[in-house]
């Protein structure tokens, strides 16, 4: 990926298209029309006009820039307006390395759609002042727990290959209905299918597993239980579907078994599932590393009180 020349705005990089090859514009001002149809004609102008698009030494484009080939075009998106999610980012550990945070539900680990601003990387870039921040790895937006990020480009690659070689040790916490006769420890396999595109992911009964989840009652009361989930894999919503499977949904889950309609500002009801614990070896200097989330799950604090 090529290196921004502009600054960051907001915690967040500047995007960037590149001209093709072709000839077809009039000027730079035409292809951006037809390539950026998100942005109106008259906004392409004004951005001009303001010195808002840039080349691969930070200097504007002029309003009347021709049109040239195998050019990079940077600029910073306009950010739509988003309600703020009203629960804090703990920091639970922060080195030369890697930075590890206690995420509350409904903020998004990543910015996309629309959880931009409201995301970890965005807040936690800017409130550390840390600029290069990524995650190794991803929780749900609706998830809460704990979350491993590097703090620059030269530790990416050894930290998130440690989650992509299953060398972590996960551990869930979550709420569901009692186990009434049902037989636990339990571990449930099954193929799960995301598309990009779609809210919920899914199984597939007639593929090869592709994921697996050891799902273990730690105690029951009031027609509740926590559970311990421990994945074996990392699938999209993967302790989500095999809790349903087992037919102890998640409390508050607003996808499984049926998908209920949740305003996007409605902070009232949280998903009761939360990454309680993360284990490995540091790839980089050997020393083993454990951390675990300071957050407690509403549902069962009710029952327990």
């Amino acid at each position: 990926m090529p290196i921004s020349p502009l600054p960051q705005r907001h915690g967040l990089d500047a995007a960037w298209v590149r001209t093709p090859r072709e000839r077809r514009w009039k000027s730079l001002r035409w292809f951006l029309v037809e390539r950026l149809p998100k942005l109106e004609p008259d906004r392409i102008d004004e951005m001009l006009a303001n010195g808002e698009f840039a080349n691969d030494d930070g200097k504007p484009f002029p309003p009347d820039a021709p049109y040239a080939p195998h050019t990079f075009v940077w600029f910073h998106r306009d950010l739509r307006d988003e309600v703020e999610v009203p629960f804090e980012i703990d920091v639970l550990h922060c080195d030369e390395r890697i930075v590890v945070i206690d995420k509350p539900h409904f903020l998004s680990t990543i910015p996309r759609g629309r959880h931009v601003t409201q995301s970890v990387v965005v807040k936690v870039r800017r409130m550390l002042g840390m600029p290069q921040l990524v995650p190794a790895h991803r929780l749900d937006r609706v998830t809460a727990g704990v979350l491993l990020l590097t703090a620059s480009r030269e530790w990416r690659g050894a930290y998130q290959t440690m989650f992509d070689r299953r060398e972590v040790e996960k551990e869930y916490e979550a709420i569901g209905d009692a186990p009434g006769g049902r037989e636990l420890p339990a571990t449930v396999r099954s193929h799960i299918v995301k598309i990009h595109g779609e809210m919920r992911a899914y199984e597939l009964p007639d593929r090869e597993p592709n994921a697996e989840t050891r799902i273990e009652l730690v105690e029951q009361r009031d027609g509740l239980g926590r559970y311990r989930a421990i994945p074996h894999t990392g699938k999209t919503h993967q302790i989500r579907l095999h809790m349903n499977d087992l037919g102890l949904p998640i409390v508050n889950d607003p996808f499984y078994p049926e998908i209920v309609d949740v305003s996007i500002d409605d902070f009232s009801s949280p998903l009761q599932l939360l990454a309680k614990t993360l284990r490995f070896i540091d790839p980089v200097d050997g020393t083993p590393r454990e951390f675990q989330s300071r957050r407690t799950l509403e549902e069962w604090a009710a029952v327990t009180r």
